[in-house]
């Protein structure tokens, strides 16, 4: 838990007042019902350890990526499998893009390891370019961790680059960490799960958080060839670290196709007429290819809408944003109707 310390993140639920959180992207149809119906199932085997290797869980993922089971390893969520993986490759170098995650940077931190960063440019709509590369090339880290659809800014990274990209690793000998845990969101994100036995430098983070609306169970998962970098970082965890309610949970998930695509067919209507209301209001909408849009507003907006029980994500802490930038979930028309209307109502306070 946070102790002493500003929550660096979103989600805002617990906040006094809050009464619409935005500042999740989670999936706008929330917790599919059969989900639901697991975790209640599970109850009755909580008085019992959850299983320390996952095994049903495993399997399930296994035949839902196409992979071996000895490729996956399960976390309490997304976060402790990224300080699980700085721990186990402890890289003295590493890269990133900025704006990016910012657990990526902190678990490194912990190991000592310096993170150079490659700038994302407003003005290109903060798409990566081939600038990259030769960045990569000059600092020649021992590790590149990469972000598609990138957060906050909800670019996919562009296949035909990200394949230079990954030639360009694998010459150089450095691990390439690929966060994927948007891209059932998105709109024409593919997977790089087909490229996993290729090399076993590549490594692709995932999770149940926000395309099954999971985020209070914590359930996360990771994908390598490299079994040896895996049982690193299962030392590296505590034992019983997904709990029974959890491993139930991703089971049925596993399962909800129909209810992704629902999920989808909202974002794909409802994104582009929340961009437009935004614009409309005077924000500068940055394009996206995720279930969310970064823009940016006047610097007390957030605080304002606070005050009207609804948050957003302040994008102030951000490498390469600043103050007066905002994340915003993509939801439900409803719900995005109600945050054209507080916007508005502030700006004319």
């Amino acid at each position: 838990m946070l102790y002493r310390k500003k929550n660096p993140h979103g989600g805002a639920a617990y906040e006094a007042g809050v009464l619409l959180d935005l500042s999740a992207n989670t999936n706008p149809l929330g917790t599919p019902p059969a989900v639901l119906d697991a975790v209640r199932s599970a109850l009755d085997r909580v008085r019992d350890y959850p299983d320390p290797y996952c095994r049903e869980l495993v399997s399930a993922i296994a035949a839902h990526e196409g992979v071996s089971p000895d490729r996956i390893l399960c976390g309490n969520g997304a976060a402790e499998l990224i300080y699980a993986y700085a721990e186990a490759a402890r890289p003295k170098t590493a890269v990133e893009t900025a704006p990016t995650f910012s657990e990526y940077s902190e678990g490194l931190a912990r190991q000592g390891c310096r993170v150079d960063r490659y700038p994302l440019r407003e003005e290109n709509g903060f798409l990566p370019d081939e600038g990259i590369l030769a960045f990569l090339e000059e600092k020649r880290p021992e590790a590149v961790f990469l972000c598609t659809p990138n957060n906050p800014t909800g670019r996919l990274f562009p296949p035909a680059l990200m394949d230079r990209v990954i030639a360009l690793c694998r010459e150089m000998g450095s691990r390439l960490f690929v966060d994927e845990c948007f891209l059932d969101l998105s709109e024409g994100g593919v997977s790089l799960r087909s490229r996993l036995e290729e090399w076993p430098g590549l490594f692709l983070l995932k999770a149940f958080t926000k395309s099954y609306g999971m985020a209070g169970l914590r359930l996360g998962y990771c994908l390598t060839a490299d079994g040896d970098l895996l049982a690193r970082m299962s030392a590296c965890s505590q034992p019983w670290n997904v709990s029974v309610p959890a491993q139930a949970a991703g089971i049925a998930a596993l399962g909800q196709k129909e209810f992704l695509d629902r999920a989808r067919a909202v974002i794909r209507e409802e994104k582009p007429r929340l961009k437009a209301g935004l614009e409309e209001l005077g924000c500068r909408v940055c394009p996206s290819d995720a279930n969310y849009l970064l823009f940016r507003g006047p610097e007390e907006l957030g605080e304002k809408l606070l005050r009207r029980g609804i948050a957003l994500r302040s994008c102030a802490n951000y490498h390469g944003l600043g103050p007066g930038w905002y994340r915003t979930a993509v939801r439900t028309r409803e719900e995005n109707e109600r945050l054209l209307a507080a916007m508005k109502s502030a700006g004319e306070e």
